[in-house]
């Protein structure tokens, strides 16, 4: 284009934005969940931190005996601390000796508390993909192994803890008394199976760990 004094003007074309999807993805998914070590999506965020939430109004002051698990409940009707106490919620009021019967979750909860108990997993949140037992959970139990044992030696500093999952059986050995800062207590060697086929004896045996009659007895 030429201005009228007859110099020529020359316009640069700038060169167009592109975004590349990708890379944001790839950095989102590079951000690990600090309860389990899985990719972080809002959506995994979002409902990590609702069950944190449910789990500190009834964390005891002073805890006597953690439960520990191996992976949190996919369902949020069988996480413990949200009130609905189906499948591992129920079987753990039972081994603890509380009944949910005719009484508020508000009610069952605080029994739990003043009983001392805390459940915990060693993946705090349920998983992403695969299923329970398969090679990529078991590789993740074992990454987190050693963050759990420091949180419970440093942090929860319980009296004793409990391993309460069959999933925990290649695990177990790492945590050991010294390790935990506190006794551990297995059945026989092993984690007290209330996630296993023999659910009846292991939860009689947890029961006789604890010190507690079955519920409604």
């Amino acid at each position: 284009m030429c201005r009228p004094d007859g110099r020529i003007l020359r316009f640069a074309l700038l060169t167009p934005l592109v975004y590349d999807s990708r890379l944001q993805i790839a950095t989102t998914n590079s951000l690990a969940c600090d309860g389990c070590g899985q990719s972080a999506s809002p959506e995994h965020i979002a409902r990590r931190l609702q069950r944190l939430e449910w789990t500190t109004r009834y964390r005891p002051v002073h805890i006597g005996a953690i439960l520990l698990g191996g992976v949190s409940p996919q369902a949020d009707a069988e996480f413990l601390y949200a009130g609905k106490f189906e499948g591992e919620a129920g079987r753990l009021l039972d081994a603890a000796g509380i009944s949910p019967a005719g009484k508020s979750p508000e009610i069952v909860l605080s029994e739990f508390q003043k009983g001392g108990f805390f459940l915990t997993h060693v993946l705090e949140c349920p998983l992403e993909n695969g299923q329970p037992g398969d090679s990529s959970c078991e590789a993740l139990l074992e990454r987190r192994a050693s963050q759990v044992l420091t949180r419970i030696r440093r942090s929860l500093k319980p009296k004793r803890v409990l391993l309460i999952s069959e999933l925990l059986t290649t695990v177990a050995a790492r945590f050991s008394s010294t390790e935990a800062g506190c006794p551990v207590l297995l059945d026989g060697g092993n984690p007290f199976a209330l996630d296993s086929a023999g659910i009846s004896a292991a939860a009689q045996h947890l029961r006789e760990a604890l010190g507690t009659s079955a519920a409604g007895m």
